[in-house]
């Protein structure tokens, strides 16, 4: 028999287990401490990542043959494409630009519908930009309807989409566009957290947008782009420090 080694996540949610486990025998004084405590996991390995520009972004929604307004929902909300598979009319707050996620479906030996990856229920933000074309998609619906739907109303499925629509589209951009990455529909989402990190979201903002249970995993996930973030940080310190110089040779008082 063949013995594959466990990923990282399959670590992490053993021995998060385990630490459950302890911790019930300490609160029961069967064991004096949690052997848990302290102990290092391996740390989650990422694969290099195609983060799509703006420009790209529009470019890839011109090359679909049907259905631009799913790249441009998934690039500019962060959403999973369960999430925004099940999203119905009710759930979009068309004044405040909002839109409430509180249920997934996913392709699983057939559709299976639950709550989100985090089991939490989020309000997440889309740019005035897509309006318009949002509210074209509720036309004459009611309210517990699907916003996006397949060609003929049902659930539309990654599997379909991606195959169909998304990976042609890919192809078409790169032969236009030497710099254009090979990606999934998934990478939209990694796409939506580049260009809030560079449009000056925080790590915090950024959690809330994805639905990640801790902004901890929000850094480990993206920590490649937070790293980009400190050099803006740098940039700054280096604007204040060079100001306060400038004040103290002129004599002209702080702010």
């Amino acid at each position: 028999m063949v013995h594959e080694e466990a990923g990282v996540p399959t670590i992490e949610n053993a021995f998060g287990v385990l630490r459950q486990v302890m911790g019930a025998a300490v609160e029961d004084s069967l064991i004096p401490r949690n052997p848990c405590d302290g102990v290092k996991l391996p740390k989650r390995g990422h694969s290099d990542r195609g983060y799509l520009s703006h420009a790209q972004v529009a470019a890839l929604a011109a090359s679909v043959d049907r259905q631009p307004e799913v790249i441009r929902f998934l690039v500019y909300t962060g959403l999973r494409w369960g999430e925004m598979a099940a999203l119905r009319v009710q759930d979009f707050d068309m004044l405040r630009r909002r839109v409430n996620v509180s249920r997934s479906v996913t392709e699983s030996g057939g559709l299976q519908w639950g709550t989100p990856k985090s089991h939490e229920r989020r309000s997440v933000p889309f740019p005035a930009a897509l309006s318009e074309e949002l509210a074209a998609l509720m036309v004459k619906k009611d309210r517990d309807a699907l916003v996006f739907t397949d060609q003929r109303g049902g659930v539309l499925r990654n599997s379909n989409w991606r195959n169909r629509v998304f990976r042609p589209a890919v192809e078409k951009c790169q032969v236009l566009d030497n710099s254009f990455p090979t990606i999934t529909p998934h990478d939209l989402r990694h796409t939506a957290v580049s260009l809030a990190v560079s449009a000056g979201a925080n790590v915090k903002a950024v959690q809330r947008m994805v639905g990640h249970a801790k902004a901890s995993m929000t850094l480990d996930t993206y920590a490649d782009l937070f790293d980009v973030d400190l050099d803006a940080v740098a940039a700054s310190l280096d604007e204040a420090i060079r100001a306060a110089a400038d004040q103290l040779r002129t004599g002209t008082p702080g702010g």
